[in-house]
């Protein structure tokens, strides 16, 4: 089991502000920020930002890929929607993608950095 994950960034005070805006929308929230690095959460970090100046943008076919859990598609459309507005590039509109089960609800982007982040959520009838 994943206790925490960790990404790169080049400009550390751009990304924690990007990430705070999109990750709120799925409930974490900024939990620690000192020098070099930032962390989100719920009751602790479990994401965390750590600066790395001379970092080059992430290749496009690196593989790096996070996916993150949320509940319901409301959430996924909003991750997706503050991401575009706060300046990530789509990577994958929300929606249904039956090629990994019936009820597998997502959105992909790519952060300020080029990290690919997906947001999720397993539909079911409820919602």
């Amino acid at each position: 089991m994943i206790d925490h994950l960790s990404i790169s960034v080049r400009d550390l005070a751009r990304s924690t502000s990007f990430y705070e805006a999109v990750l709120a929308t799925i409930g974490l929230n900024k939990l620690v920020e000192r020098e070099g690095t930032a962390g989100f959460g719920k009751k602790y970090p479990e994401f965390w930002l750590n600066h790395r100046p001379q970092l080059a943008p992430t290749a496009e076919d690196s593989g790096l890929h996070i996916a993150l859990r949320t509940k319901g598609k409301e959430s996924v459309d909003q991750f997706f929607q503050a991401a575009i507005q706060a300046g990530a590039r789509s990577d994958g509109e929300p929606g249904f993608r039956p090629e990994y089960h019936d009820n597998y609800y997502a959105a992909f982007i790519r952060d300020l950095d080029g990290n690919r982040i997906e947001v999720v959520t397993f539909v079911t009838d409820a919602d």
